[in-house]
């Protein structure tokens, strides 16, 4: 079956189209509270900026006010209960936790997914006992109310790998490595030497593609990327873009015409600094035999064998900064 929808994009799409049709009414949102008689001042912006799960007898209320019929009605009426839908989302998922639910909302439904690992390696590519490692290391950073049992929080994760590696419509998957986070300081070297290998086996995928990054690489005008980052694009043209950008305390979202083309030129020059596909995937297969012959082929490889490559086709690259046609409304 295709992927379900990402509740999180089409809560975005859906305040967006809620706030052009009440703009074109020529209602404020205090004439709108009023008129349908909502006790909370809050709920109307809270729906139109996409933070809150839509009650579809609310949504009605809006489309009766606004005028709303036939095709568009429908639509949006199709979003609202996709939006809603989390739970029915979730169960696609054997094991989920809070930390992991907003990289997997973003990545449900995805097209493409574009990522810069400068120092951790993205969740997508992390084998069991490198993520693992990471959860140990930064226990000591994180505040105890975010704090998750590693193990559940390790299979969360591997959860989220499917999106990748899935038969129906997988993504394409692009991701720019630098060589810091394929070094030694990601952890032991069995563990390293595993996840080597691992992103070797993902690299031969039709949908994925790897770029490693020389320390000495020069990109665009001496340009040095401030942080890791993904981006996002969606199948369905009419859901908005979005960009994730990776910090110690949050993660930032964002969805602004300007930033995403930011995000996607930055991208355009970390891949033309990077060495090409084929000569990184020599490049990670070395590194992974100079690490050992044996070293990293148990608990760290992955639960689930990979799908045979020449079950897919491999997608044509497109630049990161360009949309798919038709383009979308931001």
């Amino acid at each position: 079956m295709p992927p379900a929808p990402s509740p999180m994009v089409r809560r975005r799409r859906l305040g967006t189209e809620l706030r052009r049709l009440r703009e074109v009414a020529g209602l404020t949102g205090d004439q709108v509270i009023a008129r349908v008689g909502w006790a909370s001042a809050s709920k109307l912006s809270r729906l139109e900026n996409g933070r809150s799960r839509p009650d579809l007898s609310d949504v009605l209320d809006l489309l009766d006010l606004y005028e709303v019929s036939g095709a568009t009605r429908e639509e949006l009426i199709g979003i609202t209960r996709d939006a809603g839908n989390t739970r029915g989302w979730l169960r696609s998922y054997p094991v989920m936790t809070p930390r992991q639910r907003g990289y997997a909302e973003l990545e449900a439904g995805c097209a493409e997914i574009f990522e810069y690992g400068p120092v951790i390696l993205p969740g997508l590519l992390q084998t069991p006992g490198y993520t693992r490692v990471r959860l140990l290391s930064s226990r000591e950073v994180i505040a105890p109310e975010d704090a998750e049992d590693p193990e559940t929080e390790v299979a969360a994760r591997v959860a989220r790998q499917s999106t990748v590696t899935r038969d129906a419509e997988p993504p394409r998957y692009e991701a720019v490595l630098e060589e810091a986070a394929l070094g030694p300081r990601g952890g032991p070297a069995p563990v390293m030497a595993g996840q080597l290998r691992h992103l070797a086996r993902l690299a031969e995928l039709p949908n994925v593609t790897l770029w490693v990054l020389p320390s000495s690489a020069k990109v665009a005008d001496w340009y040095l990327p401030e942080t890791a980052f993904s981006i996002y694009r969606f199948a369905d043209p009419d859901d908005p873009d979005a960009v994730a950008v990776e910090a110690l305390a949050a993660d930032l979202i964002l969805t602004d015409d300007d930033m995403l083309a930011r995000y996607g030129r930055v991208f355009d020059w970390l891949r033309q600094a990077a060495r090409p596909p084929a000569e990184s995937l020599r490049w990670i297969t070395e590194a992974a035999a100079a690490l050992g012959p044996h070293a990293g082929d148990d608990a760290d490889s992955p639960p689930a064998p990979l799908t045979p490559p020449v079950q897919r086709r491999r997608r044509p690259q497109q630049r990161p900064s360009q949309r798919p046609s038709p383009p979308p409304d931001r």
